[in-house]
């Protein structure tokens, strides 16, 4: 398959670390090293194959990270004071200053969202609140982690294909944005999930991911969660529509 898709809206190395880390609800200033950096080249392996973008500057973190394991497996230096401090340190710090700013930009962001509900003229408040309350929707927006995540369960439920005789599947890209486009025409929103079992094989799978990340960077979709790590929905951009004349 030779599609490389280039991908400047998702996170970075220090994002993943946070993901595995929340995912599995692991104290971050007791990082379990092996377990982490484990999970973390499966996640760098996905990315390879997929052909993404952004794979460089997480083979950097994945040096780190085995560094780090190496020099918890060595047997400490009774000479050397530098041995004696946690070789995690100096990556929990970072971990920690990255999720402050992390928290500061929700928080900025949220202060935005804010000011946007605030009206010049004078409102009833109580009619305002319950319009609000009405209409809002919780929910999470999934991130490429949530995605690759997707990704390997539905890969692992797709036994190996054992051919008997040659048949030739045509499975691209654009087809697969044209289906997921149109079946959106038709309902509301669309669970990952569901796409991802109706796929008659793991390259028919693949092929759909790339699909829908390629639609993402298109404004095209969005995905959502009802909860953390849940369920990812797929739903039109509405922002993105082009209105009906």
């Amino acid at each position: 398959m030779n599609y490389k898709i280039k991908l400047e809206i998702f996170e970075g190395p220090l994002d993943l670390l946070i993901y595995l880390i929340k995912k599995d609800d692991i104290d971050v200033t007791n990082i379990p090293i092996a377990k982490i950096t484990e999970q973390y080249m499966q996640y760098i392996d996905l990315m390879k194959m997929l052909d993404l973008d952004i794979v460089g500057d997480f083979l950097v973190m994945a040096a780190t990270l085995m560094q780090i394991k190496s020099r918890m497996l060595l047997p400490p230096d009774p000479s050397d004071v530098q041995q004696k401090e946690d070789p995690r340190d100096e990556l929990v710090k970072r971990l920690q200053e990255y999720q402050r700013f992390k928290e500061i930009a929700l928080e900025l962001q949220d202060k935005e969202k804010m000011r946007k509900d605030l009206y010049s003229r004078m409102v009833d408040i109580a009619e305002l609140n319950k319009l609000r309350e009405d209409s809002k929707e919780v929910f999470f927006e999934a991130n490429l982690f949530d995605l690759i995540t997707a990704l390997t369960e539905a890969l692992n439920k797709k036994p190996e294909e054992i051919i008997h005789e040659i048949t030739k599947e045509e499975y691209t890209v654009e087809g697969k944005i044209h289906d997921i486009l149109h079946l959106l025409l038709k309902e509301n929103r669309i669970l990952l999930g569901e796409l991802f079992f109706k796929c008659s094989s793991r390259l028919e799978v693949v092929v759909t991911f790339l699909a829908v990340l390629e639609l993402i960077r298109l404004k095209e979709i969005v995905v959502i969660q009802r909860k953390l790590f849940g369920e990812i929905e797929i739903l039109r951009n509405k922002d993105n529509m082009v209105p009906a004349e």
